[in-house]
């Protein structure tokens, strides 16, 4: 390895999980207040690359790669479920680094990570006290989703194989900077390099067909998880790259009216309005941005772009108790 794969792993060790060899890092200083960062399919934590460092200035930063990702261990063979990787995140935060309490920011497959772990906190499940949870580009709602052609491809028993077998570290890292990047990057780019390097490590394509399973569980139980949300007192914020195809806006509008505007506790839905669905390579300064504002109560009271540039980010809605009626909205002062 080099470059920022060997830079990340280097900053990292590991801990013992079950029968597993976890990877995980830490960045700021330890008595800072905690913000864990969770990450996607079928990346790992070095998507945290550029935003880690940003939050340590001010915060206690953690991440892990679950198994079958990154620089963690990839049994084949082995189920790999979003409830696994919720004990998982558990045991690292209360019994690996000793934490009760933190902020929760997540990304992609890792939204669907955070919900479940935010439904065991409420419920009195788990001894973490969730102070704000931070949910980006992720399809949290199928049927508002696009998955692309591969993703169809290797979620299906006939045909993942065939697919697999021709797949290389470097085509997957490539094809991702194309698509999921603004603008798209090549496979000279440090991020990409990076990323075929962590896919290359303990041959993580070989399992990318069990990895992606998660999209069957996350059928099975997104009404439940999102009707857990839409109860929970955790202040909740939306963040939203508006150039991504895959997991489109449309996903992040329809949580926020359904499950995200009127529940209790302050939320936001935010935008960045020159990022893809990698929005914390994209823009990671408007990234960071953003969830420090919300982290320290900072943010604008109305609605509106943080600032007259073309990047800044875009507070689009803030949470109420409960709509207004026509007939409230179109009464005289």
């Amino acid at each position: 390895m080099d470059g920022r794969a060997q830079e990340w792993f280097d900053a990292g060790r590991y801990f013992r999980w079950q029968d597993l060899e976890i990877f995980h890092a830490e960045f700021g200083d330890p008595d800072a207040p905690l913000v864990a960062l969770v990450h996607g399919f079928p990346t790992s934590s070095i998507d945290w690359y550029d935003v880690a460092p940003r939050l340590a200035v001010q915060r206690r930063v953690c991440v892990l790669d679950f198994p079958g990702f990154g620089f963690s261990d990839k049994p084949r063979d082995r189920p790999y479920t979003l409830v696994q990787d919720v004990d998982l995140l558990a045991y690292y935060l209360g019994e690996v680094i000793g934490a009760d309490q933190g902020a929760v920011v997540a990304h992609d497959r890792g939204d669907s990570v955070a919900l479940q772990f935010a439904a065991r906190c409420d419920a009195g499940e788990a001894a973490f006290d969730i102070v704000h949870l931070v949910l980006s580009n992720g399809n949290m709602f199928l049927p508002l989703s696009n998955l692309t052609d591969f993703q169809r491809l290797v979620l299906h028993d006939d045909t993942a194989r065939s697919v697999l077998d021709v797949v290389t570290p470097e085509g997957l890292a490539a094809g991702m900077g194309t698509t999921t990047f603004t603008p798209p990057r090549s496979s000279e780019d440090p991020a990409i390099a990076a990323l075929a390097q962590t896919f290359a490590y303990n041959d993580g394509v070989a399992v990318v067909h069990d990895t992606i399973q998660y999209l069957v569980e996350r059928s099975e139980n997104e009404e439940q998880w999102l009707s857990s949300l839409s109860g929970s007192a955790i202040p909740t914020t939306l963040l939203w790259g508006l150039c991504d195809t895959v997991s489109p806006p449309r996903v992040a509008t329809y949580i926020w009216d359904t499950y995200v505007s009127t529940k209790p506790s302050t939320n936001e839905l935010w935008f960045l309005p020159y990022a893809n669905h990698y929005l914390q390579h994209d823009d990671p300064e408007g990234f960071v941005e953003v969830v420090t504002r919300v982290l320290d109560g900072r943010s604008p009271v109305a609605p509106g772009a943080l600032s007259a540039e073309p990047r800044a980010p875009i507070l689009v809605d803030r949470s109420r108790p409960e709509l207004r009626s026509a007939a409230d909205v179109l009464a005289g002062p």
